[in-house]
């Protein structure tokens, strides 16, 4: 038998991996309630910031979100729960810090799963 590289599964694997990781930090609905001080960071657009936002969530949009997370967040042990509108660019935002070696990263999925589960108000500017 002849064993070959298969360059597709490999993609398919990593795509596998990305997805359990993503998933293994969502929250549902019997996790447990996030530390009081924790970070909040939204990664949305500022206009959809602007429309409705965690009461004290920080913004940090996805697109300058690699340029500007050092200053926003140094400790690397401190709980930050990241959110957006569905959950997708806060998973992209979650893996990232956890490749930087933050140890306690939480994707917080939407915007009114965060309101709802801290019982913060969502604001508008």
């Amino acid at each position: 038998m002849l064993l070959t590289y298969d360059a597709a599964y490999e993609k398919r694997k990593h795509c596998v991996n990305w997805l359990s990781n993503l998933i293994s930090h969502t929250p549902d609905s019997t996790s447990p309630a996030w530390e009081e001080d924790a970070l909040f960071l939204d990664v949305r657009t500022p206009g959809e910031y602007a429309s409705g936002h965690v009461q004290g969530a920080l913004n940090l949009p996805l697109d300058r979100f690699v340029q500007d997370y050092a200053g926003v967040a140094p400790d690397k042990l401190k709980q930050i729960v990241l959110y957006c509108h569905s959950g997708a660019r806060s998973g992209q935002a979650t893996q990232f810090l956890c490749q930087q070696n933050y140890q306690n990263v939480v994707n917080g999925g939407s915007v009114g799963l965060v309101a709802l589960k801290t019982s913060r108000p969502i604001r508008r500017l």
